[in-house]
């Protein structure tokens, strides 16, 4: 007969609550200090994780929204690839179909044993600077089947006993364009990873595993009680949400994200299978892709305090058809999911549920729009630079607490990516950032007007030719405004040639050519408003235009 799973005071479970966040914080504070690459140690494009044997997650850190959600699908990946893993094993993914959200995305997940049994996976995912395939910087805009997209890494071995597969890192180095840089970041993820391991193992010594089993079990249990308790208080009902992709970079536009919310008692289903079928370009989203941004869009409605664990999302259930845009058949490309259309997702159902707790309904934050460049800089003659457009970034969405956050980034991120130091970007790239600021008029008005958006003017500064490639959405649509608000505006960038031509740069583009002294002209689209602009504070009207953020 099993034994009674122990029982735990509050004060107790709290502390061990507190710990495990603690942890998770602790690990992604190594990651951003060991990393190679500027869009790990300085964009901070990794998120970190706990899961339980169970593969539940159980903590994560305020990083990525769009990968932690995902996450939980990596662990059960490498458990069902290796249903009997081993004290000091580490393992790697990065395959959309098998458990990954996007190539450019590897995972590192490190199994922790106590009193002979599984009992944790640490997690870590970050982004790496080039993922091998047919273009620079991780993302094909002209790819039409993953293959062409980067390597891809199904659940593997990398190291057992403690150790690594040298081979294997060469191999997989190889392939991409920055060896070092991908070498580098992969140590600062498995190091990350490990050191989750060292902080977790005392912690289960001096509380014993069954005890921090029950706990991980009361804390989940809690996280879903607290979910229950506020949509309890809202109305039951069914609504539709419909969000829009510009294109897939192929002719076709306007693809649709639908998302059919019903709210009954203390549950929701997000039925998305009204979506539009899935697209020749990269939009398409793999399947823990589009899981994680339904459980996104949940916790951005949920109270601040409640703890986004696996209990938190058991509420809500997910209906999706296979062969549509938010759930790709394998094979295609889907790269730039992780930003579109996970947005779109998290529109969508905003957007439905705006009619059931406008109080809790925020404005759309804005869209990606993402540039990368290489070439060759003086400064350093034999290494070639990658470099990821992280700056002038889109405005938050308002709510009904306040206006939104100005160029704080997109939904899927939510203010975790950020464009670091303009003095450090120009130190380390042949660029100078010339003008970096907000730009007036591109927020959704409101009775709570979206944060703006961002303008840059850049001159490229290489040592000859560059190459560039975009990857992104929003220059067709704007974020949407909610509950009587209007959308933000969309995008707009150009190129400016040294000679004074200027041309529209698209979303969705490859062999860009830009030659020293050509500039990027970056407008970002600012978040949408909340509520009717009539209702606007006249005091805050004057405040902004006394600050110059409208025209």
């Amino acid at each position: 007969m099993a034994e009674p799973a122990p029982m735990l005071d509050p004060v107790t479970l709290a502390v061990l609550d507190n710990r495990l966040r603690a942890i998770v914080e602790e690990m992604g504070e190594a990651m951003l200090r060991t990393s190679y690459s500027q869009i790990l140690n300085s964009s901070r494009d990794f998120s970190i994780a706990l899961c339980d044997a169970q593969c539940r997650l159980v903590a994560q850190a305020d990083h990525i929204p769009v990968h932690v959600g995902a996450m939980p699908w990596a662990a059960r990946a490498v458990a069902e690839a290796f249903p009997a893993p081993r004290e000091g094993d580490t393992y790697l993914l990065n395959d959309p179909y098998h458990g990954g959200s996007h190539l450019p995305d590897l995972t590192i997940i490190i199994p922790i044993f106590a009193e002979g049994a599984l009992r944790f996976w640490s997690v870590v995912r970050a982004h790496q600077s080039d993922i091998g395939g047919a273009t620079h910087g991780g993302y094909n805009p002209g790819a039409t089947e993953i293959w062409q997209e980067g390597v891809r890494i199904p659940p593997i071995r990398l190291g057992e006993d403690g150790g690594l597969r040298d081979d294997l890192i060469r191999m997989l180095a190889t392939n991409t364009r920055l060896p070092r840089d991908f070498t580098g970041d992969l140590m600062a993820m498995i190091g990350a990873a490990r050191l989750g391991e060292q902080r977790l193992l005392p912690l289960l010594a001096t509380h014993g595993a069954g005890r921090m089993e029950a706990a991980v079990g009361a804390i989940l249990d809690l996280s879903e009680a607290h979910a229950r308790r506020i949509l309890a208080t809202w109305p039951d009902g069914s609504w539709l949400g419909e969000a829009f992709l510009d294109d897939d970079g192929f002719g076709r536009e306007d693809i649709a994200i639908r998302a059919r919310v019903t709210k009954r008692s203390e549950s929701l289903v997000v039925d998305l299978s009204e979506s539009d079928e899935q697209a020749t370009g990269f939009v398409n989203s793999s399947y823990p892709n589009m899981r994680s941004a339904v459980a996104m869009a949940f916790a951005f409605l949920l109270d601040p305090e409640v703890a986004k664990n696996d209990g938190a999302f058991r509420p809500v259930e997910v209906i999706a058809r296979e062969g549509t845009v938010v759930w790709a058949r394998e094979g295609a490309p889907v790269t730039l999911c992780t930003s579109h259309c996970s947005n779109e997702i998290v529109e969508s159902i905003v957007r439905a549920l705006q009619h059931c707790c406008p109080e809790r309904a925020m404005g759309g934050w804005g869209r990606r729009f993402r540039v990368a460049i290489t070439g060759q800089d003086a400064r350093r003659p034999q290494r070639r630079f990658v470099w990821h457009l992280f700056h002038a970034r889109p405005g938050g969405g308002a709510s009904a607490g306040g206006d939104g956050w100005s160029t704080s980034g997109e939904w899927h991120s939510a203010g975790g990516l950020k464009f670091g130091s303009v003095e450090m970007a120009e130190a380390r790239f042949p660029l100078l950032f010339e003008r970096h600021e907000f730009l007036p008029g591109s927020a959704g008005e409101g009775q709570h007007r979206g944060g703006l958006g961002g303008e840059l003017s850049l001159l490229v500064e290489s040592d000859g030719p560059c190459r560039a490639n975009t990857a992104g959405d929003g220059a067709r649509h704007g974020a949407a405004g909610m509950c009587g608000g209007r959308d933000g505006a969309p995008h707009h960038y150009r190129l400016r040639r040294a000679d004074g031509t200027e041309r529209v740069l698209k979303t969705k583009e490859v062999g860009i050519g830009i030659e020293p002294g050509d500039r990027l002209l970056v407008q970002a689209g600012g978040g949408g408003g909340w509520g009717d602009p009539a209702r606007r504070d006249p005091a805050a009207r004057a405040r902004d235009e006394q600050e110059g953020l409208v025209p």
